[in-house]
């Protein structure tokens, strides 16, 4: 076999050894239902709280505050249909398709444009705010230039307006930058485990307590995840979330190190090829993307003329 070169890692990653090593003994050691009373229902409770534990201690927030999902899809929708039906909702051009999309179906949205470097101008939201403003919702770290948004100025906004809730889509946050749940007085994140070596099919909103959020929720039936998100909760799957978490954590600032050396060497080589331009503001990205335009060269075009063994996305991720 041919060797294999995998630059897609913002739309997905490879479980790693060691939360697949987490998980596996869950499957068929793990089988009660943590909605139940007995010992097998027990054993599983504890293991959700055990990752609840996990996922709050790396983004500031309390294990209280972690509601599962099925991903950072349903996170997001759940976030602005909670609020997004009582009122109006603001939110940004740059804004990944579960939000956008999800917005498209309110019945009051403002979508405030962002500038050449993907960068959304805070004043741009706060005149867009309204009497009847309910929800704002703004990616943290964008995930096709990989630059950070100023979510501190917002959420002062937030605070200002006396009104308005916070959503941040921070799929793209974890394992590539600081992010403080609390401290920032954000009211709701999306969170998702594939993007930091975790499962497919699981996420979290982290619903802020502290500032008394109420939410409708999406899904009705037996109450699960304080009856903000019916359904059985999958434990192996959570158990590799809180994993994943947990080793992201650990290694964050060795790895944002490690990336940037790799993300500089890479554009030097591209760079030296003349014709090449970085897209996105340096000083405010995350190193773990690059995004490069080829003068006179369409991406797919481009594409099709590297090894087939190569992953490089063009698109959204």
């Amino acid at each position: 076999m041919p060797e294999r070169f995998y630059f897609d890692h913002n739309a997905t990653t490879p479980v790693s050894p060691e939360v697949f090593q987490a998980m596996a003994p869950v499957l068929t050691e793990v089988y009660g239902n943590a909605s139940s009373i007995h010992s097998f229902g027990q054993q599983a409770r504890k293991l959700l709280d055990r990752a609840r534990r996990e996922i709050a201690a790396m983004i500031g927030a309390t294990a209280k505050e972690i509601v599962f999902t099925s991903g950072g899809t349903e996170s997001d929708n759940t976030a602005l249909f909670g609020f997004g039906r009582q009122g109006h909702v603001i939110t940004t051009s740059a804004e990944h398709p579960a939000v956008l999309h999800a917005s498209a179906q309110l019945p009051s949205v403002t979508v405030v444009p962002v500038d050449t470097n993907g960068l959304v101008n805070p004043e741009d939201i706060r005149r867009a705010i309204r009497p009847r403003t309910k929800l704002i919702s703004v990616m943290h770290v964008n995930n096709e230039l990989g630059v950070v948004q100023d979510i501190g100025a917002i959420a002062r906004l937030c605070a200002r307006s006396g009104r308005a809730r916070l959503h941040v889509d921070a799929a793209q946050s974890v394992g590539k930058c600081e992010i403080d749940f609390g401290a920032l007085d954000i009211d709701l994140m999306s969170l998702s485990a594939h993007k930091v070596y975790g499962p497919k099919g699981v996420g979290a909103l982290v619903v802020s307590r502290r500032r008394g959020v109420h939410l409708t929720p999406l899904l009705f039936g037996g109450g699960q995840e304080r009856g903000l998100r019916s359904g059985t909760v999958p434990t192996h799957q959570v158990v590799g979330m809180g994993a994943a978490f947990a080793l992201a954590k650990a290694a964050l600032p060795e790895e944002t190190r490690r990336i940037a050396r790799l993300q500089n060497r890479l554009w030097r080589g591209l760079e030296s090829l003349g014709g090449v331009l970085r897209n996105g503001e340096e000083a405010h990205s995350v190193p773990h993307l690059l995004n490069v335009s080829f003068e006179g060269v369409e991406g797919e075009s481009l594409l099709a003329a590297v090894r087939p063994q190569s992953a490089v996305p063009t698109g959204s991720a």
